[in-house]
């Protein structure tokens, strides 16, 4: 199994400057006086495409071979993944076929075509989006880029804890939220070793705990495929790669509600005057929420993603 470094991290770095957004750190006095500590949050919801996704497949793209990019990329995504892929392969001058749920948002659905990528539909409570993706990539000859379970996504996805943690120093602990781990995977890989003695927290749906689960057993565990507000996390089972880090690396995972993701999303709103999608609140919600204990003087937090529409934030938050 491919393992994860800081070197790898520090290279994708390097590979997605100057084309990925180096994204803003920001703070708010309401926060820390809410929580009791120095808050640090990372505003991927700016990051191109919306999220932080961006990072990890225009890493992994960027690696291809010439032979590879004259075929093109497959993935498949739930939506932020799908964008990210899309916009990725149009920059590196090769097409992309993402398949993606029929039920995804429709606001991911327009910015995915918009990107050029060709859309095949599936039903995610139904059929297997991997071994589907796999078929059509093997048909059509495509390379496939997966959303978590690639060393090279995760390694991009890193970049998130590596540029907060050399903008803002040290932190007590980190708070990422969870649907594969890639995320989780590339920050805890980059934050335990700039950071010494970090806490690194994942957080998750509560409908949605098979990580919490997972490092509970000490090994994957599959849960039915959750019905959340936060379509970025509906996620049954860890990566298999994306585990093999998390377990050895992560100290906890917390779980939020849908309700205490909605007053995170709603705090961003009206006080830091940014628009998060649920996935891209739920550290935050565990934050307000008062999940985490021994909360450490400085705490960094990702906001991983803001692709919500309009008509969607408003019927989440409209009637709160």
């Amino acid at each position: 199994m491919a393992e994860l470094s800081l070197t790898d991290v520090r290279a994708a770095a390097d590979r997605i400057a100057g084309v990925a957004h180096r994204t803003p750190v920001l703070t708010s006095r309401t926060l820390d006086e809410r929580v009791g500590a120095q808050v640090f949050l990372k505003a991927e919801n700016l990051q191109r495409i919306g999220a932080f996704k961006f990072r990890g497949a225009f890493n992994a793209i960027s690696r291809l071979t010439p032979e590879q990019l004259r075929y093109g990329v497959a993935a498949y995504s739930s939506g932020n993944h799908a964008q990210a892929v899309a916009l990725a392969a149009r920059i590196a001058g090769t097409k992309a076929v993402i398949l993606m749920p029929a039920d995804a948002p429709p606001t991911k659905l327009a910015a995915t075509r918009g990107y050029g990528a060709e859309i095949v539909e599936y039903d995610r409570y139904t059929q297997d989006r991997a071994a589907l993706a796999k078929e059509l990539a093997t048909e059509r000859g495509l390379t496939l880029i997966p959303p978590y379970d690639h060393v090279d996504v995760m390694a991009g996805q890193g970049t998130v804890a590596l540029e907060l943690i050399e903008d803002v120093g040290h932190l007590g602990a980190l708070l990422v939220p969870v649907g594969g781990g890639g995320l989780m995977a590339g920050c805890a890989t980059a934050a335990t070793m700039m950071s010494p003695g970090i806490r690194m927290i994942g957080v998750e749906p509560a409908a949605g705990d098979d990580h919490a689960r997972s490092l509970a057993a000490g090994e994957r565990v599959e849960i039915d495929v959750p019905r959340t507000i936060a379509d970025g996390q509906a996620i049954s089972t860890p990566g298999e790669l994306t585990f093999a880090v998390n377990r050895r690396l992560v100290d906890s995972f917390e779980l939020v509600s849908d309700e205490e993701i909605l007053v995170a999303m709603a705090f961003a709103f009206e006080r830091l005057k940014i628009v998060l999608e649920p996935s891209g609140a739920s550290a935050l919600a565990a934050l307000l929420a008062g999940r985490i204990r021994g909360l450490p003087e400085r705490v960094g937090v990702v906001l991983s993603g803001g692709n919500v529409g309009l008509d969607r934030f408003v019927e989440l938050l409209g009637n709160r």
